[in-house]
């Protein structure tokens, strides 16, 4: 299987292709993702230093729109991978990128039901859409993620995009089914390598927000999605608070703190954001085993946000 860094001449039965980045994935759940992609969407994917990468290959290279398989070698984070697997993509003349998580499950029909959204939404975009999220479905409790307005005290969610049906305001879109034109990454720029990991898809929003471009929820696809890694906590399987592990707490960390300090952040973010954090250090400070990890990752990364440019 080519490389995305290797010349390849293909077919392109769609417009579109998805990226999806692997890093040491669960097999069943990575080709429950790629059987619902090949479905509708080419695809690409990039893996970042997988131990089980040649057992993932293998799997992978039996789906007829996989298009390339980058073994990376090495984690060179989410935010780098996404950047290369979208220069790919815009290099062998695609119209829209789609991004996506290792262990997401998109709906039926789920590439057309955001590029009609888009359309829809377009028409009606004053300058244009930057980026068309799908309803997330958190797969543990099965309840349904609002789309949120940051800059408003009441009617924060779901908030139709101008009056049409199923499309809605969004402030923020998460990575995992995010439909993005690739022109508007020319206009907005790419992921932040910097980030490495968490806060990558807020940073992007914001930017894209500011520069006056609207952000899309739409109800046309659904993504089966968990944000966090899985937990027996009820708090966690109720969707109320999402949990990660203390070396993704350092990055949490470190970038929200940086996102506090630029100003295309909403003030409203900002000011509900900082609590929650302060809040969520000091339960995991209480509550967990590994409290001494949690407070040495949360402590670093707080510092090191200043090392980040603005």
């Amino acid at each position: 299987m080519p490389s995305p860094s290797n010349a390849l001449t293909i077919s392109k039965p769609s417009r579109h292709c998805a990226v999806v980045v692997t890093f040491n994935p669960d097999l069943t759940a990575l080709l429950k993702l790629l059987g619902q992609l090949e479905k509708d969407s080419d695809f690409i994917v990039l893996d970042n230093g997988s131990k089980n990468i040649d057992e993932v290959a293998v799997s992978i290279e039996v789906y007829s729109r996989c298009r390339a398989i980058e073994k990376i070698g090495e984690n060179i984070g989410l935010a780098r991978a996404l950047n290369k697997g979208i220069a790919w993509v815009k290099e062998h003349g695609y119209e829209f990128v789609f991004l996506f998580d290792q262990d997401s499950r998109p709906g039926d029909m789920f590439a057309r039901g955001l590029i009609e959204a888009l359309e829809r939404a377009s028409k009606l975009s004053k300058k244009g859409v930057a980026a068309v999220g799908p309803r997330i479905m958190n797969p543990q409790s099965m309840k349904q993620t609002p789309f949120k307005l940051f800059n408003r005290l009441v009617g924060r969610t779901n908030r139709r995009f101008e009056g049409l049906r199923t499309e809605f305001k969004a402030d923020f879109l998460i990575t995992s089914g995010t439909l993005i034109p690739l022109a508007i990454i020319d206009a907005v720029g790419a992921m932040r390598d910097d980030y490495f990991i968490d806060n990558i898809d807020l940073e992007w929003c914001f930017r894209a927000k500011a520069m006056g471009y609207d952000l899309i929820g739409s109800d046309a696809s659904i993504l089966y999605h968990a944000i966090g890694e899985r937990s027996a906590h009820p708090w966690v399987r109720a969707g109320l608070i999402a949990h990660h592990n203390p070396s993704r707490s350092y990055y949490s960390s470190r970038n929200r703190v940086h996102l506090y300090g630029v100003d295309y952040a909403p003030l409203g973010w900002k000011l509900r954001d900082a609590p929650r954090f302060a809040l969520k250090a000091l339960w995991l400070f209480l509550s967990s085993q590994q409290r001494c990890d949690y407070f040495s990752s949360i402590r670093q990364g707080i510092r090191d946000a200043e090392t980040l440019t603005k």
